[in-house]
């Protein structure tokens, strides 16, 4: 007597994403006046996620070339980030996962880390990666290399392409007005005395001016090229606000021998604090009328995204009106009436805005998000408090704002990452 037949079938073949710098072409090709992508971040909590999942649903009305997920400072959503990568390519998008140098795994090497992250990326049909130094941990101001890991972005895009050919598309990060670490204060005789290229590039808050230095700036566009010639095929934009400095990086990288596609990097401006919290943390030059239009209206919520919308579709104008890379690439901070209004105010899409649900906005908190530090208010369910110290592994203590119900000031806890979130919104 014969057994139960064995079966022998193999699993369905994954079916990989084009790789994005093919796309970019194709659109070349066609002649499309404007292209858009979308960046996503690993929401803090798993209502967050289910959230997600559905905005990334509605969204597809965008019809977006690709779409990005962020790795969380110290490599702290790492998981998180390629379940969502997954999720995206699920629901229809091309996925460009973001991955930087940091350890992710205790007890195995860096390297070998990197590469299990890359393999599953590659197993679930990924194909596109941002090879990214990344941000320092929670607690930590400077970011230092893993013992035995990759020092800088660099380091990453050279081991993929030895390790892995041209299996995967890499994109790698460009800064019109400097990398943060880059940015100098200066004291007010040297602000006096800056080239005319670096007071374009300046930024000026509460007095003080910051600036990548003529001699820094040039390292940056060395730098930035090194990444290129070793193998990226795209760049993408730290956020930017005027769009004449955008002009600018574009045309000293093409001087510089950079012919590869730079795409814009585009902040939507959804929030009085949020705007304020991330143009500070990142020494972003915001144009003194920016700043007095935002201070104006900043206690009027459905004012404020109404500008973003307004200021953000002349961003984009100005920025298709350079004819490089007809690609407008938005920083979404899981949100998309701003996003919506833009681009129905371009013509890129009809009525778009309709489809509008930010109900989940409060769900919307990154998991390891770098901008918590000392003097941050985070708000906690016992109320909104000020960040007086923060250890390594993102134990904060706070010390409250607010009053008891004795009309007693509250006495500071220590609260891990999970209990706190950064006050982005107004």
């Amino acid at each position: 007597m014969s057994g139960p037949a064995s079966s022998n079938t193999a699993a369905p073949a994954v079916v990989c994403d084009p790789k994005i710098i093919d796309l970019i072409k194709a659109e070349k090709e066609k002649a499309n006046d404007c292209w858009t992508s979308l960046e996503f971040f690993p929401p803090r909590s798993e209502a967050g996620v289910t959230n997600l999942t559905k905005r990334m649903e509605r969204m597809k009305v965008i019809n977006p070339l690709f779409t990005d997920v962020t790795w969380g400072a110290g490599g702290s959503t790492a998981d998180l980030s390629t379940t969502i990568a997954k999720t995206m390519r699920e629901t229809g998008y091309v996925a460009n996962l973001h991955m930087t140098c940091t350890n992710m795994s205790d007890g195995i090497d860096p390297v070998t880390s990197i590469k299990n992250a890359l393999d599953e990326a590659r197993d679930a049909g990924i194909r596109n990666i941002v090879a990214l130094r990344g941000d320092p941990p929670h607690g930590e101001e400077v970011w230092t290399t893993s013992e035995g890991g990759f020092s800088c972005a660099l380091d990453l895009v050279k081991f993929m392409r030895k390790t892995y050919g041209d299996e995967f598309g890499i994109s790698v990060s460009g800064y019109p007005e400097g990398h943060p670490v880059a940015i100098t204060q200066l004291t007010d005789e040297e602000a006096l005395n800056m080239s005319p290229a670096e007071k374009g590039r300046c930024s000026v808050r509460d007095g003080i001016t910051c600036v990548c230095k003529d001699a820094d700036y040039k390292k940056e566009l060395i730098y930035l090229k090194e990444k290129v010639d070793a193998g990226s095929d795209f760049i993408m934009t730290q956020m930017f606000f005027d769009t004449t400095v955008y002009g600018t990086f574009v045309k000293d990288c093409r001087d510089f021998g950079i012919t590869c596609p730079i795409i814009p990097g585009l902040m939507c401006i959804n929030a009085y604090k949020g705007f304020m919290n991330m143009t500070k943390f990142c020494k972003t030059r915001v144009p003194e009328s920016l700043f007095a239009k935002l201070e104006e209206i900043k206690d009027d919520d459905a004012t404020v995204k109404a500008f973003g919308v307004s200021f953000g579709a002349q961003m984009c104008k100005d920025i298709i009106a350079y004819n490089d890379t007809p690609g407008l690439h938005f920083y979404t901070l899981n949100l998309e009436k701003v996003v919506y209004g833009i681009l129905d105010a371009i013509g890129v899409t009809k009525s778009a805005s309709v489809k509008t649900d930010e109900s989940d906005a409060k769900s919307m908190v990154a998991v390891g998000s770098a901008w918590a530090r000392v003097g941050d208010i985070v708000s906690t369910s016992d109320g909104e408090g000020t960040v007086t110290e923060m250890q390594p592994d993102g134990i904060a203590t706070i010390v409250f704002n607010n009053l008891d119900s004795a009309g007693e000031k509250k006495p500071s806890l220590k609260l891990g990452v999970t209990e706190y979130s950064k006050v982005m919104t107004s």
